[in-house]
């Protein structure tokens, strides 16, 4: 059974890092790495009006840097529970690897001010889509597979809550289902029903104010990563309650994603 390190800190923001350190150092680092580079963007806004579909061209490789970031602390998190150390490492290093394809793609094309995704205008940029595609497949593969070990694991430390255990099945789950949504906006190579990509968005996330948007449903279902874990843990602790939550839950990102289907907002321009 996996030791999991107890930070002899009073600070609970310091022993929080202290843990997630110990769990998976790779993981930990490249956390950081995509974090700093997160920052590194944001910055970058200030200082260059260059823009991509109406937004500043570096807004789009922070946000995936942050949520690449956090994906990484939380799958160190967790995997840490797995009996079979040898899948997290490699893992660990597939996460590391196509994530680094993912990126170096998505800043270089940013910073010529062109579009990484959906951009088949050359050959070459249309191979750079693909190869993005291959890489995102592969790494969402593999997460289905950490699933399974989970869902096939039947002994885990006595003090975790049943309901926890469940939140991170059900949390890698419905992560690869709604990954998988991403395959949909590939094969239209459009994120917008209704209407073209680069109408007026929500702020930050961009979403848009007018139409349909796909990557509202993509952004939920993926991050039940983090949401059914967290009930699991501090509200359902049976099987029966995350069960309840996670249906609910489940419900309503395949509302979202039916409403992108029909062409409505998540919220219409005169309600923001």
């Amino acid at each position: 059974m996996p030791q999991v390190h107890t930070a002899h800190n009073t600070n609970p923001v310091m022993g929080w890092v202290y843990q997630l350190k110990s769990r998976n150092p790779l993981l930990f680092w490249f956390g950081i790495f995509n974090l700093i580079c997160a920052l590194l963007c944001f910055l970058l806004t200030l200082v260059t009006d260059k823009e991509i579909l109406g937004i500043n061209a570096y807004i789009k490789p922070a946000k995936f840097f942050l949520s690449i970031g956090i994906l990484g602390f939380t799958m160190s998190w967790y995997m840490v529970y797995l009996n079979n150390k040898r899948a997290v490492t490699i893992y660990s290093w597939v996460m590391i690897i196509t994530m680094a394809i993912e990126m170096t793609i998505i800043v270089w094309q940013a910073s010529n001010g062109r579009l990484s995704h959906f951009n088949i205008s050359s050959q070459f940029y249309g191979n750079l889509f693909m190869l993005m595609g291959v890489a995102i497949v592969t790494f969402t593969l593999w997460t289905l597979y950490i699933g399974v070990l989970f869902f096939r694991q039947k002994n885990f430390p006595l003090d975790l809550p049943e309901g926890y255990i469940w939140g991170i099945r059900l949390g890698l789950l419905f992560f690869v289902i709604f990954a998988f949504e991403g395959g949909q906006m590939a094969a239209m190579l459009t994120h917008t029903i209704g209407g073209p990509d680069g109408s007026k968005g929500l702020p930050l996330v961009n979403w848009s104010k007018s139409y349909g948007d796909l990557r509202i449903a993509h952004f939920f279902g993926m991050h039940s990563l983090q949401v059914l874990p967290l009930m699991g843990f501090y509200l359902a602790r049976t099987r029966s309650q995350i069960f309840l939550l996670a249906i609910t839950w489940f419900l309503f990102v395949v509302i979202l994603y039916w409403q992108a289907i029909l062409g409505y907002p998540l919220l219409t321009s005169s309600g923001l």
